[in-house]
């Protein structure tokens, strides 16, 4: 014979929801507890031999050229190319679509610009050798609007390449070797 369905205990769902906070609680003082930079008197580095800091201004140059590559590959693959093809061109035929694609990536280009320099920041060679491109890359904060309504020129489209070589430039006389990475387009549309 079938054994009758047991209820539960009337106090294991109020139990159950009093040790679930305990248990996160418990986890994430454990984790901040056992955490290199609290062990370490607070100083951020790993190890009292300052392996710590070279790590961050290697984590550092990685951002760096990530961040920039990403810049570099959408300025040409949407940017340079389309224009000197002839893609903005009042009669081309998909105009508006390379001019959308273009100003998404005039967007995202500033974007990873701005952000290769924060990057920088964590190394000081990489620091000094951008530091002097920080007024350059300003100057281009509204290309991408410009470039969507189809407002740009020779001298804007130069702006890009010119700013895409110096930050290049600048990484290279550091050791920061930049290749171009061309994002996808949904990578385009994310700010931030």
């Amino acid at each position: 014979m079938p054994h009758p369905p047991t209820r539960p205990h009337p106090r294991l769902p109020l139990r159950r929801a009093a040790v679930a906070p305990l248990l996160v609680c418990t986890l994430t003082l454990g984790a901040v507890a056992c955490e290199p930079s609290a062990m370490n008197g607070g100083s951020g580095t790993t190890a009292p031999d300052g392996t710590g800091a070279a790590q961050h201004q290697n984590l550092a140059k990685v951002r760096f050229v990530t961040n920039a590559g990403l810049a570099a590959g959408a300025s040409y693959q949407w940017i340079i190319e389309p224009y000197q093809a002839g893609k903005f061109d009042k009669d081309a035929s998909g105009r508006t679509l390379a001019l959308v694609k273009a100003g998404l990536a005039g967007v995202f280009t500033y974007n990873r610009l701005k952000a290769a320099v924060h990057n920088a920041q964590g190394d000081p060679e990489l620091a000094k050798a951008v530091a002097p491109l920080s007024h350059r890359i300003e100057s281009l904060k509204n290309l991408g609007g410009r470039l969507s309504k189809g407002e740009v020129n020779a001298g804007d489209i130069g702006s890009f390449q010119n700013v895409i070589n110096e930050v290049k430039g600048a990484g290279w006389s550091v050791g920061a070797m930049l290749t171009d990475k061309v994002p996808s387009a949904a990578q385009l549309k994310v700010k931030g």
